[in-house]
């Protein structure tokens, strides 16, 4: 009992979020008389907000290092209309189509990086002047109008799911088997740590609360595919947002560039002491947001099929709420990519419960901007509590 007080006092934060989102999808549940979790609805809420999720990954590494980005939105819809031009108008093919839109956001980041890194522009002026910016040119390249339809290559990307070579139409059976497959990765990978653990004589879970842990992972995860094998199984998006989480847990976790990330936003003039590069971290940092949100537009404009002037608006919101709700810190340094994909998952399920419950967007966006001010004073505390 001592340890799981302790394990849960060291991570209240993430803990902490992940109890929240489970008594809010209950709660969802129960007052949308079980709509929230059926098969169709789950997929609907990733489909709807994994544009959202692609955000997020990239702004809590923006938040980390100590900046903020508000023009995310108008990136992605600066970028699903030049896509919609160079596939549509020009009939490019859509996988070159998505390489020059990805290096054109990555252009895009290195242009407000450089305002912010070595100009010394404070980031909250770049990239609000960035917002006001492509917005206009998202206007001006569109000429008012929508573009679209996409190619169907294209669409599949948010809109497409896993092919089942094994299922008989009823139960999408790849998923099921994938599912499998990685609940062996993850006990295998959950009993490496404690090995490893154990091996430097670091503290651990007595063996029967890491069974009971492990075993319920594998629970949700196979619950959770599950309910997606009940209508087409697993979205293209999903593979996609999988390979994000572990690329970039991986680098946040285990690589120089993601502790300089974090030491930036820790201390900046401590971390230049010590030899990091700080202005080439925040150029780094800016660079990967500009591809992350370029992802974004090419996804949210694959969803709706069409390029249009008002895309992305209020995304950079979204996007910074996560952020903060999955438990990054205002002052930088602190914050984890599970934790804005759980963030994000929070605001998601609280829009998808309340759309199905009735409530008017005016009783939303109040909800949602106390949960986002609850997150952060609770940050807050904890740092006031902390020192």
């Amino acid at each position: 009992m001592q340890f799981l007080v302790k394990m849960f006092r060291n991570n209240m934060r993430q803990y902490g979020m992940l109890v929240a989102l489970a008594l809010i999808m209950i709660l969802f549940q129960i007052l949308s008389d079980g709509i929230l979790l059926r098969p169709l609805n789950v997929t609907n809420l990733i489909l709807q907000n994994s544009y959202i999720l692609v955000l997020a990954i990239g702004m809590v590494l923006v938040i980390i290092a100590g900046h903020i980005d508000l023009s995310v939105g108008s990136v992605a819809a600066f970028v699903g209309a030049v896509s919609g031009i160079m596939m549509v108008n020009w009939s490019m093919p859509f996988w070159l189509a998505v390489i020059v839109s990805l290096a054109l956001g990555a252009l895009i980041g290195a242009w407000q990086g450089f305002w912010v890194a070595y100009v010394r522009i404070p980031s909250f002026i770049v990239t609000l002047a960035g917002m006001l910016m492509f917005r206009g040119l998202t206007m001006l390249v569109l000429k008012g109008q929508s573009i679209g339809p996409f190619p169907e290559t294209f669409r599949n990307i948010s809109s497409g799911f896993l092919p089942d070579p094994l299922g008989n139409g009823e139960l999408h059976l790849m998923s099921i088997a994938i599912g499998l497959g990685l609940s062996l990765i993850l006990i295998w990978n959950e009993w490496r740590i404690r090995k490893t653990d154990l091996g430097y004589q670091f503290d651990v879970a007595p063996i029967g609360i890491f069974a009971a842990k492990v075993a319920a992972m594998v629970l949700v995860l196979n619950i959770f595919i599950y309910v997606l094998a009940r209508y087409e199984g697993i979205p293209n998006i999903l593979i996609i947002l999988f390979f994000l989480i572990l690329i970039y847990t991986f680098i946040t976790n285990k690589t120089v560039i993601g502790r300089h990330v974090y030491a930036l936003g820790g201390n900046d003039k401590a971390a230049s002491l010590s030899g990091v590069k700080t202005k080439r971290v925040s150029l780094y940092v800016f660079i990967n947001m500009g591809v992350l949100a370029a992802l974004a537009g090419l996804i949210f404009a694959a969803r709706l099929n069409a390029a249009t002037p008002k895309a992305g608006v209020n995304f950079e919101l979204d996007a910074i709420a996560a952020s903060f709700i999955g438990g990054a810190s205002m002052s930088g340094g602190v914050g984890t990519v599970v934790g804005a994909i759980i963030g994000g998952l929070v605001m998601g399920v609280m829009n998808n419960g309340m759309s199905l419950i009735g409530l008017g967007i005016d009783w939303q966006q109040g909800i949602k901007g106390l949960v986002l001010l609850l997150a952060v004073a609770f940050d807050i505390y904890n740092r006031n509590k902390a020192s």
